[in-house]
């Protein structure tokens, strides 16, 4: 969501106060409140990421997200380096049901197309299937854990 009148608005992140900002909201949500220990949240694959921050108005963080590409992403994508993989997805607690999580999968979306990349790979917490499947995901393989979660690995080609 983009614009002057909109609540919120998404973009690519600039600088290190929108780096640590995203952290933050990854920490909340994560480790807060789905128990990830925090020493597995954060990883290697985070200084070459592009990451996605959505903020409101008065410049608060409502959430974040990461897209993998080249050779960071193969292990999650099988292999093709067409393929980006979009991951830490996050949204804060009040700004859910406000539409920003689709804005941050668009946004990494674009992000990926200004790659040159043809599609983005997930891998989605099983209670968040319904989400990325109406933003165009499809479901493969079997289900899986991760950080003690349950998760599916999830394609939209772009």
């Amino acid at each position: 969501m983009t614009g002057t009148s909109a609540p919120y608005t998404t973009r690519t992140v600039v600088d290190e106060q929108d780096r640590v900002a995203c952290f933050q909201v990854r920490r909340d949500v994560f480790v807060g409140e789905q128990n990830v220990p925090e020493e597995i949240e954060y990883d290697a694959y985070d200084a070459d990421a592009v990451h996605v921050i959505a903020v409101a108005a008065d410049g608060s963080a409502l959430g974040t997200g990461r897209l993998l590409h080249g050779s960071a992403a193969v292990a999650k994508t099988g292999g093709d380096l067409t393929v980006g993989s979009l991951g830490r997805l996050a949204v804060t607690k009040q700004a859910r049901g406000l539409g920003v999580g689709g804005a941050l999968v668009r946004a990494i979306e674009d992000a990926a197309r200004e790659l040159g990349l043809a599609a983005v790979d997930l891998h989605a917490q099983t209670h968040a299937l319904g989400f990325y499947e109406r933003l165009g995901y499809v479901a493969y393989g079997p289900e899986f854990p991760d950080a003690g979660i349950a998760h599916r690995a999830m394609r939209r080609a772009l």
